[in-house]
């Protein structure tokens, strides 16, 4: 049975993954309009990486148009050789999120938690060590590890 935070491969042949959905609602004239907000990580597990987010009036929808919006905004980055990590230390700050991330050797894994995870997950980053600080929103740190992916691929 698959879930809705589980990794599927999309028509384009990248791996997504939702990080996260939430109920919003906004109060209108009329009585409440409730609609879905989907963030998702769409890679293709050699280091390319994009977030989107997106809302709908369904869980479906909004999805389906995170994922085209994060298919937009992928970010090549080319990874350190077997150990597939980054090639240096790194601290990035988006809004009032502080991410560090190391890079670590080969048979470490993902050490890190929650939305870090998921993103790298399928990035193809297999190695690495990661820590938030400040704010541990889903979404903004999900765009601080867009951040850094950028930051690591204009060097």
């Amino acid at each position: 049975m698959k879930r809705w935070g589980d990794n599927k491969t999309s028509e384009s042949g990248l791996k997504t993954k939702v990080v996260e959905i939430k109920r919003v609602s906004k109060k209108t004239k009329g009585g409440n309009q409730i609609g879905f907000t989907a963030l998702v990580a769409v890679g293709d597990e050699n280091g390319s990486l994009g977030v989107g987010l997106a809302r709908a009036k369904d869980v479906s929808s909004a999805i389906r148009k995170a994922i085209k919006q994060a298919e937009k905004l992928i970010i090549h980055l080319p990874l350190q050789g077997k150990e597939k990590t980054i090639p240096h230390p790194l601290e990035v700050k988006f809004k009032s999120t502080r991410l560090l991330l190391k890079p670590s050797p080969m048979g470490t894994g993902i050490i890190a938690g929650g939305a870090v995870r998921s993103t790298l997950d399928v990035s193809g980053v297999e190695n690495i060590v990661a820590k938030v600080f400040g704010s541990r929103n889903r979404t903004t740190v999900a765009y601080a590890i867009l951040k850094a992916f950028k930051l690591l691929a204009n060097d």
